[in-house]
């Protein structure tokens, strides 16, 4: 009895030390992504490659419309909008807003459902970039781990760069680019200040909005952000 305890414990000795290596791997592995992107662009995202495969579902000859452009071709117009709509304490924090999860926490507990997020834009970044969408406690933290080495790896300007690069604008659009041809007829860097505050508005559910779409909660949302990005600095 006592020999097969020990060639338990030994066991599960090697199957821990196993698992951690291979989570340590996968974490240098996702290192070197980033570290990669220091000053190349990503080609396709974890979020990118999901939509694809299930729109190619219904149409396999499907593409995505998507066209990387640089930092200093995006209006800096959209790039305000989206401070404002998706991240205002941006240059601030370190990948977190605590005030911000904790306003969330506290929305939710009242409601009895989840109806606001407290996710920063390095944190969606780090989920579109690596992560599925299931909401389980360790792609959460997974998700925590992968904003820790944005942050530690790529500038706020890189970071809202490809943040804005690879976010999606409509069934299929993917990044400023292709999201202001698509809405709009122009191009990134073209977008008037209210032209980029819709687009900032339709983040949270992008698929719901065709060009042309209004609603009352479009509008009244465009109208926010408009009114607060005077005040937004820019990485």
């Amino acid at each position: 009895m006592l020999r097969l305890l020990k060639l338990f414990a030994r066991t599960i000795g090697y199957s821990i030390l196993t698992a951690l290596i291979a989570l340590v791997l996968v974490q240098f592995w996702f290192f070197l992504h980033i570290w990669y992107w220091v000053d190349h662009n990503p080609a396709s995202t974890a979020f990118m490659d999901a939509r694809l495969e299930r729109l190619r579902e219904k149409a396999p000859h499907t593409e995505l419309q998507f066209r990387w452009v640089t930092y200093q071709r995006i209006s800096p117009n959209l790039k305000r909008a989206i401070v404002v709509a998706e991240d205002a304490k941006f240059l601030e924090h370190e990948g977190f807003d605590w005030d911000g999860i904790r306003s969330a926490y506290e929305k939710n507990r009242q409601k009895g459902k989840v109806v606001a997020g407290g996710s920063t834009i390095s944190q969606q970044l780090a989920k579109n970039l690596f992560l599925s969408g299931e909401r389980t406690w360790w792609r959460k933290a997974q998700e925590a781990a992968i904003t820790i080495m944005l942050e530690a790896v790529l500038s706020k300007r890189r970071i809202l760069e490809i943040y804005l690069n690879v976010i999606e604008w409509g069934n299929g659009v993917f990044g400023a680019e292709a999201a202001a041809h698509y809405h709009f007829g122009v191009s990134a860097g073209e977008l008037s200040a209210e032209q980029a505050a819709q687009l900032a508005a339709m983040v949270p559910s992008p698929r719901r909005y065709k060009p042309g779409t209004e609603t009352p909660y479009l509008q009244k949302r465009t109208e926010i952000i408009l009114s607060r990005m005077g005040a937004v600095a820019l990485p």
